[in-house]
Order: structure tokens, then sequence, then C-alpha cells
């Protein structure tokens, strides 16, 4: 698998590399320079979740793993199931909360993790990334007790959900985590700026875990895969997706699946108020705003990392942008569809509820819906239980670590006192 630099078409890497690496120069995305396509869908579908994503990691990688080390990796990683859960005629959530860590990125966290140590060269490793609420505990968990790799999580101090800091901040050993004086934007700009000192990078052996790192991305492929598998062909023809979306790393992986050969019809960004996406999509005006806290946390992103890969996608594809839905839900209507969905009988939080509830406005006759659920209701518990006046049990995950003793380090938005945080922890 070759990939290029999507600044910098000139620098062109290995899937090695691009994991090792995370970043290209000027701080480029790397993107697969060919993209298979399976021709017999319906045969690929039939197949059980780790088989048929074996098939679809290593028409992607290439030659460069052997198809039984990837079918290795992925049944290492993808130990838990992605089910699909009927909410009303034409309409079905997709459960991506069965991971250790309760939220989608346990797909993305745990294959990086696996492919990190395939490619890895043997030297030592620091993993920086930056969270708003659900990377920072599956990356963690993904690489907790890895000998000779370290790994250091900003976060935007008192702007994440207290179960989804515990759930992180916890673990101590080679996990270290940092609360940043700021938002999530503040936080990726640190981890960008790391990655452009040349000499810390070659120093600490930096290397990044946001959806930004490629092995992260494949791996999302993979579920709307086995989506589509649990529904009729029929379904899977009129299939339209929303993607609760903030840094846009789900909503790519999704893109990608229809690349591959998936007929999913169209895809929806939801957001909530950060609605740099849709705002663009409507005036051709990209104007990002600060940062606004919100509800649903995890998408408070204005700026989000992963667009320029939807926009080379669709330009490699010759799509139109114009053919994406998209949709801005304010965290009072939000609310309102946690409680829509509750009186239905499903139990949901506030991003899973946005994606339903653009779905839901835009779905047209004919059409099957499916809405990503990414967390756990219970990591949000305090906004659930305000919204819903109950009090939801916590998972046995949550519940242990809901009583310990958060270890984070404090830290004002300043890359030296960072650069000193990761020179220390190298040590």
């Amino acid at each position: 698998m070759k990939l290029y630099n999507i600044k910098e078409n000139d620098e062109q890497v290995s899937f090695g590399q691009a994991v090792r690496q995370g970043l290209g120069r000027n701080q480029g995305l790397f993107f697969p320079q060919q993209l298979p396509t399976f021709d017999d869908i319906d045969a690929l579908l039939g197949e059980d979740f780790v088989t048929r994503s074996t098939k679809i990691l290593s028409a992607l990688i290439g030659d460069e793993l052997p198809p039984e080390q990837v079918n290795a990796m992925v049944d290492a990683a993808f130990q838990f199931p992605a089910p699909i859960k009927s909410i009303k005629e034409g309409i079905y959530a997709l459960e991506l909360f069965h991971g250790p860590t309760l939220a989608f990125k346990d797909f993305g966290g745990r294959f990086m993790a696996q492919s990190l140590t395939a490619v890895s060269d043997g030297g030592k490793i620091t993993i920086l990334t930056a969270t708003s609420g659900d990377t920072g505990a599956a990356v963690a968990h993904a690489f907790y007790g890895m000998q000779d790799i370290n790994v250091v999580i900003l976060y935007p101090q008192g702007k994440i959900s207290p179960l989804q800091e515990k759930l992180f901040c916890t673990l101590g050993n080679n996990i270290h985590t940092v609360a940043i004086d700021g938002d999530f934007d503040a936080c990726q700009a640190l981890v960008k700026q790391a990655f452009d000192d040349a000499e810390l990078r070659k120093e600490i052996g930096l290397n990044s875990a946001n959806s930004i790192n490629i092995s992260r991305l494949m791996a999302q492929i993979c579920y709307y895969f086995e989506a589509a598998a649990q529904l009729s062909k029929s379904q899977r023809e009129n299939l339209v997706i929303s993607v609760p979306s903030g840094n846009f790393g789900n909503l790519t992986a999704g893109l990608l699946a229809k690349a591959l050969g998936l007929p999913i019809k169209r895809f929806i960004a939801a957001t909530n108020a950060n609605d740099t996406v849709p705002r663009y999509l409507e005036t051709g005006q990209w104007d990002p705003k600060p940062t606004v806290a919100t509800t649903s946390n995890a998408m408070d992103v204005s700026q989000p990392n992963n667009w320029p890969r939807i926009e080379e996608l669709c330009r490699v594809k010759k799509w139109g942008l114009e053919t994406l839905g998209k949709g801005a839900v304010t965290d009072a209507q939000s609310a309102e569809s946690v409680k829509d969905l509750h009186q239905q009988g499903y139990l949901c939080e506030p991003h899973g509820a946005i994606a339903y509830r653009v779905l839901d406005e835009q779905l047209q006759a004919g059409e099957t819906g499916l809405f990503l659920c990414t967390a756990h209701p219970a990591k949000f518990k305090e906004v659930v239980d305000e919204i819903l006046e109950s009090d939801i049990e916590l998972p046995a995950p949550l519940a242990k670590h809901a009583v310990m003793d958060l270890l984070s380090e404090q830290l004002a938005n300043d890359f030296d006192a960072l650069k000193q945080v990761l020179l220390r922890v190298q040590k």
C-alpha cells in the first residue's frame, strides 16, 4: 500500500511508514494512492465480521503484511460486536459501544495498537494524541502496558464528561494524561506543533493516535460493512447513514467504505452547534468559529482534522460535495431526541441522538436509515440522567474507574510546557 501526503503529493510512504509517522510534511494527511474495489459485495457481506474485515484491510494494506498476520491483528482488535437495533420502521441504530471503553474508537484504537506493533522498527515510541472525550480512553486502554510505548493524551480541562475522564485518566503506568487550559482545538494545535518540531519528533519517536493515523481510519471502514451485512439486500441498496461528526474521521471511513464498493445511497454529516462543515456545504465558505461547549462534547470541534481527506476522496471519485447531507442540532434539540428515542424504548445519549434527529428529518420514502451510536449512554450519565430524570446504571468498566483517583497533570496552553512533559515522559 502506497499513500501520499495530501498537502505535498511528492511525499509518498508505505503503510508501515504512515502508521509510524502519523502525519506527513507540513502537517499533511496521508491518503491511499489506489483504492481497491470488491466486485462481489454480497459474498463479502456473507462472511463473518473478522473474516470480512481481514479481506478489506488486506486489500488496503496490500502485500506489505501477509493475510494471516492481518487476520491475527483483526482477531485481536475486534473482539466485540457492532450490532444494529431497530428503532422504528425503516430506521436502525448501529451500536459501536460494546468494546472495553464503551465507544466506537475501540475499533480504531485497538487496530492501531496491533498495526504499530506489526510495523515497529524496535525503537521507543511516544504517542501524542488529543481527545474530546472518547479517543483518550480507547487509545489509553489499547496501548496500556505495552513495552517501549509511552502515551501522552491531551484533553480540554473541564470540557469532557467526568466519567469519560475517569476512564482514561486513572491508568498510570505508560499512560500519561494532561488537562489543557483550553478547548479541543487548542489541544489539537499543540499536537500539530509537536509534529512540526523535527528534532523533538526524532528524539522521542513521536506518533499520533488521532484519526489522522491511517490505521485507525482503516479499521473504522469495517463496521460500515458489518452494519450493511445485518440488513437485507433491498434495505442496503437504499441505505442512508447519518454520522455524528466532530473531527470527521468516522464520516471519512464511511465514505471510504462506499468507495470500496459498499452500496450506500448517501451520507449525512450531523453536527452540534460547532457547525463549520454544514455551513461550508451551504455557503462554500470555510469559516470556523470559536468552539462552543455542548452536551455532545466529543463533537465540540470547529476545525475538523479529517475534512481534507473527505475533499480529497470526493475529488478522486468525482463525487460532488453537494451530495453530502448535513444538519446542525442544538443542545435543546438533542435533548428532545434523547427523550423521543427513550419513548420508543431506546436509551441513547446526545451524540447518537443528534445523528438520529437529522436522519429522521431527511429520510425519504423507500429509504432505509441508519444512525451511528458512538458511545454508551452511561458515559454521559450526568447529561442523560438530567434529560430523562433517571439514574442510569454504570456498566462494569465505568463503575470500576469511577471510584479511582485522577492521575492527570494540568498544563497551560503552552507548547514549551508540553515539550518538557514529552521529554520527561520519554526518560
